[in-house]
């Protein structure tokens, strides 16, 4: 199986940047599935029901959000109905929608970190009791998207489920990392997959609001920029046995 993860898609400019970019690159890679991160696909900040279809027409299989998810109040109604959205899965019991779905051979689950983050049910124990029931349904391939502020939790739980799932990501930062790596037991970890944003651009907002942010600690309107844009994803390989056979980043820009 060959698995493209696609980070943080930041208002039009992503959205556009997807649609320009991804099928060339299903096509070019033999891709059998593309898991988004759209928690900023609305102007920013959520997501509503046309972003994510707009994403899902363009290839993107299953998307994943974070702490976004409630943004654009709209998308609510829609969270509990058959489009492949999720919401983090350790979200307490009774809010809307579900963290995790499986698409033929393939189970995709959002989770999100604690620290620096809302204080949801803890990621490694939400896992521990997840898995066990995919029981004899279990999929040959369960990718992660850990959607979560502190580097040190996102490879914590990186190595937690190495060799229980085949990929953890991470997200939320909008920054990519240098660690893409196949751990011991097989899994495929990277800490962040960064976005698909602005490159000019202060984690995909305008730069002038959020450095009259941190000069006056007052609030300012972020606003995304137009101009070229980064498409950050990875590209990984799976194996018969659900084992990680490689990853790779995949950065383009798209003008």
């Amino acid at each position: 199986m060959r698995l493209l993860m696609v980070g943080d898609v930041v208002g039009k400019p992503g959205r556009r940047a997807v649609h320009a970019l991804l099928p060339v690159l299903r096509q070019e890679f033999r891709l059998d599935y593309v898991v988004a991160n759209g928690e900023n696909s609305a102007g920013g900040f959520g997501v509503t029901l046309e972003t994510a279809t707009e994403l899902l027409d363009c290839g993107v299989d299953v998307v994943t959000t974070g702490n976004h998810v409630w943004d654009q109040k709209e998308i609510l109604p829609h969270l509990d109905q058959e489009i492949p959205l999720l919401r983090p899965i350790n979200y307490p019991d009774g809010v809307p929608g579900r963290g995790y779905t499986t698409v033929r051979d393939l189970t995709v689950v959002n989770l999100m970190g604690r620290v620096f983050m809302a204080t949801l049910e803890c990621p490694f124990r939400t896992m521990d009791a997840f898995l066990p029931k995919l029981n004899g349904k279990r999929p040959r391939v369960i990718a992660v998207d850990f959607h979560a502020e502190a580097t040190s939790e996102k490879q914590a739980i990186g190595w937690y489920l190495d060799g229980r799932v085949s990929v953890v990501v991470g997200t939320h930062t909008h920054v990519p990392t240098a660690d893409a790596r196949i751990l011991p037991k097989g899994t495929a970890f990277v800490t962040d997959l960064g976005m698909v944003g602005p490159l000019n651009s202060i984690i995909g907002n305008d730069p002038a609001p959020v450095m009259g942010r941190f000069l006056t600690m007052t609030p300012r309107r972020l606003t995304v920029p137009t101009g070229p844009v980064a498409f950050n994803s990875v590209l990984v390989e799976i194996g018969q046995d659900g084992r990680a056979v490689s990853i790779e980043r995949l950065d383009r820009v798209v003008e």
